[in-house]
This record gives C-alpha cells, structure tokens and sequence, in this order.
C-alpha cells in the first residue's frame, strides 16, 4: 500500500514536472518570437555601439569649445545647409578631426543600417569635392557595409528571418544559381537598385556570400552612384530635393553598367556544353 502511495506521489510530482518543463519551453518560445536575440547577441551588438559612441566622443572633446548644437544626423536638405554651413570652418584648422568624425558616423550609420547615408554622401561633395569627396565616401561606405556584414554574421539571421523573409529567400535563390560569377552579381546589385544596399549588406553573409567577393563588389560598385551623389553635393544649392538626384538618365546609366557588368557571365553560361 505505502509502495503504491510512493508511486502515486512519484508519478503526481514527475507529471507536475514535465508540465512546469513545458510551460517554461512555451514561455522561451514566447519570448525568442518577440526578442530574437540572446542575451550575448545584444551584449555584441551593443559593445559594437558604444566603441563608436567612444570614438566619436574622443572626436569631440578634441574640438575646441563651441556651441555645437548644429551636429545632428541630416534628415532634410534645409538640416543639410545648416550642417555644411556650420562644418564648413572647421575643415581647414581641424582636418583630421572632420574626416575621423565624418567616416565614423558613416560607418556607423552603415553598421545599424541607419538610413540617410545619402545626406552624408551630399556633404563629402559639397565639403571636399569631386575626388576626395568620392575616395571619402566609397571608403565610409564599404567600411561601414564590411561592419554591418560581420555584425550580421554574429547577430543578422533571426533579424533578417523576421523583417524580410520573402527577399531572404529570393536572395538565397539567385546567389545560389550565380555562384560562378558571384562577383558580377554582386555588382550588378550594387550598380543597380534591384536590391537596397542596406539590405545587400545584412543579408550576404547569410546567404554564404563570400567577404572577399562583398567586399570588391561593394567597393567597386558603389563608385557610380557616390560619384553622382558627390558631384551633386557640390551644387549644393541648387538641389531642390533629393529626388533630383535620380534622374531617369542617371539612374539609366547606372543600369547600363549593371548590365554590362553581368554581360560576361550571361556570355559563360551561353557558351557554355
């Protein structure tokens, strides 16, 4: 009798057991479906965001004391003119200081895919012109899509998996089909807006897209659209809004470079046994 109450006690407190066990399974379920990230993951990602808080705090306490409550991230043209206004003086006695800060915050920027890189492509034009402006930025930005792509290897895929499953998916596909010539594709995208740039750099390593490839597509590709966005910043008054810079003829001749980008490899398979 106190054998078959022992059992009973036992098989009552190993079923009290197993519900708990499942209750907690559905509970961690709950919570990775609202918080993709581990705890370590958001660790990662936040001591990557503090080391750029660092560095542009370094940045700013190397600058003299001033009133410089015109350095905010541009959201408009009219935030634009005030920043380059203001910036503008500095560029001479603290050169170094400016181009730290200004491809800091463009790295940064790219890193958590933060959008309006475009206003900073602007001001690398209207502050130090065609050429240093496009080195300038063609460096900030493959830079900054080198950092996103690490990042997102550590941290991206459940980020990605929830925000655009179906591009992920659609991406996958063509990198897989294109493997011979991954680096054409690769700047084919870049050339083009097939894909946003933003999503390219999250979603490469991902979808096993090899950093040596990311990066020459990257730095190669973006040359035709900074040049444009560069050279448009040094007329700056003259931009009415930021839809004038794509034009039907610009945005035609960046496909026109897409094309002949991947012409090579369409020729490969055509020819191909």
């Amino acid at each position: 009798m106190e054998q078959e109450q022992f059992e009973t006690r036992s098989s009552s407190s190993s079923t009290r057991n197993h519900d708990y066990n499942e209750e907690n399974k559905v509970k961690s379920l709950a919570l990775s479906s609202k918080f993709p990230l581990t705890c370590w993951e958001i660790a990662a990602a936040s001591a990557v965001f503090f080391s750029f808080a660092v560095g542009l705090l370094g940045v700013y306490l190397t600058l003299p004391d001033s009133d410089y409550s015109f350095l905010k991230l541009p959201r408009t043209l009219e935030d634009l003119h005030i920043l380059r206004d203001n910036i503008e003086g500095y560029t001479s006695d603290y050169t170094v200081q400016v181009l730290v800060g200004y491809c800091m915050v463009y790295i940064f920027m790219q890193t958590f895919m933060i959008p309006g890189t475009v206003f900073m492509s602007l001001l690398a034009g209207s502050l130090f012109g065609v050429l240093r402006g496009v080195t300038l930025v063609v460096f900030a930005a493959t830079a900054g899509a080198s950092s996103c792509y690490f990042l997102s290897n550590l941290i991206g895929r459940p980020l990605i998996s929830s925000l655009w499953p179906d591009k992920l998916v659609f991406f996958q596909d063509q990198v897989a089909k294109r493997r011979d010539g991954l680096l054409n594709y690769m700047l084919f995208l870049r050339l083009t807006p097939t894909l946003p740039n933003m999503f390219i750099n999250v979603a490469s390593p991902i979808v096993n897209v090899p950093y040596h490839i990311f990066l020459l597509g990257t730095s190669i590709g973006l040359i035709p659209a900074a040049y444009v966005t560069v050279k448009a910043g040094i007329t700056l008054g003259e931009l009415q809004s930021i839809g004038d810079l794509y034009a039907i003829h610009s945005i035609g001749t960046l496909f026109l470079i897409g094309l002949a980008s991947i012409t090579p490899t369409l020729i490969c398979k055509k020819n191909a046994p």
